[in-house]
């Protein structure tokens, strides 16, 4: 008996080729048979109907002598057809033809009948003659279908013998070939199982099988194999962790192991699964099964189990570390997103619920609301924020103070930055109103964690976590609650000091703003002041008085926000009260504007200027002449009294302080009364991320649409220009051009001539007693004396005299064509002239020249609101002590 397993193959493929090569020779023989038998009717069938129905077989079969004529027919027939005779015979039997002439005349052999009843008939025989043949009989039939004689054809049929010699050679060459290959692939299947086995033999396979399922059985790992909807194999932990019987021997059903129905349905299945996790008793099993096919169908499925019960537990902690880190993160995005201490509160509260806990408050220290630090053992707590799963839960409001809080919040807890996890079921003491907390508990909070928000040693307030749908808290929900204040607090304490710089920010501009306007005869104002979100800006407006009842417009915007640019406004705004009283012209003025900001020191407080713009225009609302210059600043807008908006085709400069030394431009405008003047700054336009042309046809629909008053025009423009949430500040300064009443206006030419002083006198007190200013004479002729006497002395041609009165004072105004000034000094006692100034200056509220292109004015202005003098001195008298002339 052959050893290895090629061998025995090989001995079995020769026992299957020899009973191949029997059944294929048994084959041959019943086919060679069948097959020569078939050719053999075949062909007598065909022979002995050609001759029965050739030309002249039935003429001959009715003649006197039908062997003269079938005889010779027959036999030439038979040699062309290699049949072994035709013979032809009548009905009764008598042979007309036949191989052997003698035999002609005799009666045939044989049952012949069937074809007498008009059938071919055809049997097979042993002939002593011509040995094994088929015999073939037909009929022939005369015309009136009676059988006139018969046609036998007989034909030898082969030997079976003669066919197999010939395929004798093809089945030993297919023999022959079957042996090479058995032999081939036994020696490949051989060779094949050595590559696999490592060149093991059988013995050593058992062995290792052997080993194997000693493995099997001692891993700690169960190992499941099932099929046809049995349990073909389980190793000992298996049956250990199944609370499987003792192996019966054959394989159970499925349905007889009582498993859970889970797992039970998951291997009568035997779909794929990677770590399913199902219950089995008291274990928590980790199932991983995979079915096992055979030519695209599912025999079974092996199945491994793994006990997952203490992992389960180590698994559901980390799971739970790993969703509060990801809400540590979601609340460090979610919280200081401003820095608006009452908004981060709010953050705060809202990233710990429903997550972490079911309500939450935020209670933070009085100082820390206003941006202050708190004192030492402050403990002013007042709640500042609150959120919850539901809406009606009864915690104390917004703003309430928190004296009956959580114990946290009781100030030797709060100042030594205690957190406590409290039980309120447990315990009475944590809440200071019995009623409360009674109310409290019957809403269903159970536990509270409170943990003081401390900041650089500085405590800030207090959060408290409340649960009550949740389970209570455990020390590690304190730890998180911890982590979580810790964060919070740096967001609170960020938000804090930028709401104490933003309020210092926030009073020093407040303090460099005009509170209020003055009032002026030239025009009526209104404006709006609209801080960034980013903090305090650099925008600035204006409206100072000018000499000769005119008024001086002014809007500017300094780059950048916070301290640096509110100081940096202020100098500005105070560089241009100042330069204002020189009555300069607009691009004058905005040329020692910008010499001004270019040699401001860089290291001061507000640092450097670079980058302000500026719009300066001067209205006279004696003439209703308005002239106005630009540096970097976005020309006005002005709405018509009949309506219609226009925006002044206003020359650009540089911004101020860029170096650029540029002189600014000055164009000049007439303004109908009740026309409205629109200043504002960039900050007006620029949010909407406009064109120019666009941004300001969206400015003229809303001044069309307003109602055409100062006050009106600045609500409609905030109302559609600017977004609710600007990036950058808004100043916006509406003033309607007023005129002043010509008949309160009066004009001399003057000759330089000393007579000229009386005869002057003489109109103007004329003119004011026309004007009820009676009281005013005496002053107002003082004034003038002495100012016409001076111009006629000093000045040079033309010389104007001029008053204008409007609801406050009495302007008087003296013009020539020289550019000398005069200048208030003291007088030596030896003097004779130089005390003319010191009177204008005691009897009028101010006094100044204003330069022209040619010339100059000396102006004085008087308070009409001061009480007349009970007692007038007498004028000349007066005059005299001081006469320069």
């Amino acid at each position: 008996m052959p050893r290895s397993l090629a061998a025995r193959v090989f001995l079995l493929q020769l026992v299957v080729i020899a009973v191949l090569v029997a059944a294929a020779l048994a084959a041959l023989v019943v086919q060679a048979r069948q097959r020569t038998t078939q050719e053999a009717y075949d062909r007598s069938m065909s022979v002995a109907e050609s001759f029965a129905h050739a030309p002249g077989t039935l003429a001959a079969m009715e003649s006197a002598d039908p062997s003269a004529v079938l005889q010779p027919a027959a036999e030439q027939t038979r040699t062309r057809a290699d049949v072994a005779y035709i013979v032809a015979f009548a009905p009764d039997g008598t042979r007309w033809s036949h191989p052997d002439p003698a035999l002609i005349g005799g009666h045939v052999s044989g049952n012949f009948a069937p074809a007498l009843a008009g059938e071919p008939f055809q049997e097979t025989f042993d002939s002593t003659l011509f040995g094994r043949a088929v015999d073939t009989t037909v009929p022939v039939f005369d015309p009136g279908g009676k059988v006139a004689g018969l046609v036998s054809v007989g034909i030898q049929v082969r030997s079976v013998q003669e066919h197999l010699q010939a395929q004798l050679p093809v089945l030993f060459a297919a023999a022959g070939t079957a042996l090479a290959l058995a032999a081939a692939g036994s020696a490949l299947v051989n060779r094949r199982l050595r590559r696999q086995t490592h060149g093991l033999g059988p013995a050593e396979m058992t062995r290792m099988y052997e080993h194997h399922d000693a493995v099997l059985h001692a891993v700690r790992e169960g190992v499941v194999i099932t099929g046809d909807g049995r349990l073909q194999l389980a190793n000992d932990e298996a049956r250990r962790l199944l609370d499987l019987p003792a192996d019966p021997g054959t394989a159970l059903p499925l349905d007889a192991l009582a498993l859970p129905p889970a797992l039970a349905d998951l291997l009568a299945t035997g779909r794929p699964a990677t770590d399913e996790v199902h219950p089995v008793g008291e274990r928590l099993l980790a199932v991983n099964q995979r079915p096992v096919e055979r030519s695209g169908r599912t025999q079974g499925a092996v199945a491994t189990l793994r006990d997952t019960t203490e992992l389960r537990a180590l698994a559901g902690r980390a799971e739970t570390a790993h969703r509060r880190l990801d809400l540590l993160y979601a609340a460090g995005l979610r919280i200081g997103t401003t820095l608006d201490v009452t908004r981060t509160a709010e953050e705060l509260a809202r990233a710990a619920v429903p997550a972490f806990a079911d309500y939450a408050t935020v209670e933070l220290l009085e100082p820390v609301l206003a941006g202050a630090e708190p004192e030492p053992g402050s403990t002013a707590v007042r709640r500042t924020a609150r959120t919850g799963v539901r809406e009606d839960f009864p915690l104390y409001p917004l703003g309430h103070p928190v004296g009956t809080a959580p114990a946290s919040t009781i100030p030797t807890d709060l100042a030594a930055g205690r957190a406590l996890r409290i039980d309120l079921a447990a315990t009475d003491d944590w809440c200071a109103d019995p009623a409360h907390a009674r109310e409290l508990l019957d809403f269903g909070l159970h536990s509270v964690v409170s943990i003081p928000l401390q900041a650089r040693d500085l405590v800030l307030g207090v959060a408290n976590f409340w649960r009550a749908q949740q389970p209570p808290f455990t020390d590690d929900d304190l730890a998180f609650a911890e982590e979580l204040a810790l964060r919070a607090a740096v967001s609170l304490d960020n938000a804090r000091r930028y709401t104490r710089e933003h309020a210092t920010a926030t009073a020093l501009q407040r303090s460099l703003l005009p509170g209020e306007l003055p009032a002026h005869r030239a025009v009526d104002t209104a404006w709006r002041y609209r801080a960034a979100e980013a903090g305090v800006g650099g925008d600035w407006f204006d409206a100072i008085p000018l000499s000769g009842a005119r008024v001086a417009l002014v809007v500017g915007d300094v780059v950048g926000h916070g301290v640096g640019a509110a100081a940096a406004m202020g100098r500005l705004r105070t560089a241009v009260h100042n330069f204002s009283a020189l009555d300069l012209d607009p691009d004058e003025l905005l040329a020692r504007l910008d010499e001004f900001v270019t040699r401001l020191d860089p290291g001061a407080d507000g640092g450097a200027v670079t980058g302000a713009t500026c719009l300066y225009a001067v209205y006279d609302p004696a003439t209703g002449h308005c002239a106005m210059a630009s540096a970097g600043h976005p020309p006005p807008a002005l709405l018509h009294p009949d309506g219609t908006v226009h925006v002044p085709d206003l020359p650009l400069s540089p911004p101020l302080g860029t170096g650029e030394a540029l002189p600014a431009e000055t164009i000049g405008l007439h303004l109908d009364e009740g026309t409205l003047l629109v200043l504002f700054t960039d900050g007006l336009l620029q949010p909407r991320r406009l064109d120019p042309d666009d941004a300001y046809t969206l400015l003229a629909g809303a001044l069309a649409g307003s109602d055409r008053t100062p006050e009106g025009v600045c609500a409609a423009v905030l109302d559609a220009l600017p977004p609710d949430h600007p990036d950058d500040d808004v100043a916006l300064l509406v003033a309607r051009a007023r005129r002043l009443d010509p008949g309160r206006i009066a004009e001399w030419r003057l000759e330089r001539d000393p007579a000229t002083v009386s005869r002057v006198r003489a109109d103007v007190t004329a003119t004011l007693e026309r004007w009820d200013l009676a009281h005013k004479v005496f002053t107002t002729e003082l004034i003038i004396s002495e100012l016409v006497t001076n111009t006629i002395r000093y000045g040079t041609d033309p010389v104007r005299l001029r008053l204008l009165c409007d609801d406050r004072h009495l302007i008087c105004e003296v013009a020539d064509g020289s550019s000398t000034s005069p200048h208030l000094r003291r007088a030596a006692d030896t003097d004779e002239g130089g005390r003319g100034l010191y009177l204008v200056a005691r009897f009028c509220e101010r006094w100044g020249t204003r330069y022209l292109d040619r010339g100059k004015i000396i102006w004085v202005e008087q308070d009409l609101a001061e009480e007349p003098p009970a007692a007038e001195p007498d004028a000349d008298a007066l005059l005299d002590q001081w006469d320069d002339l």
